[in-house]
């Protein structure tokens, strides 16, 4: 049975996840992507106090996400305009 806390945690991961499906994989510009930043720090406390391990790296997952993503869409971009200028 879970404890109460790792449910939480485990709520504010996916609520996370949820979040970001529509700006990633829809391509919906939706300003909710801010609200992983409120969600997860919760999340990251009631894993915590869950003590659970694997929730702890998602929800600090979740909460860099924004910039995580953001890098990865800079080094993409500057591997493929560096790509089509050499030709």
């Amino acid at each position: 049975m879970l404890d109460k806390h790792k449910v939480i945690s485990l709520t504010c991961f996916l609520t996370c996840i949820l979040i970001w499906v529509s700006n990633v994989v829809f391509q919906v510009a939706s300003p909710f992507w801010m609200l992983t930043l409120l969600i997860a720090p919760f999340g990251l406390v009631f894993a915590l106090l869950g003590r659970s391990f694997w929730l702890v790296i998602g929800n600090t997952l979740m909460f860099f996400s924004f910039f995580i993503l953001m890098a990865t869409g800079y080094y993409i971009n500057s591997r493929s305009a560096g790509f089509i200028l050499n030709f």
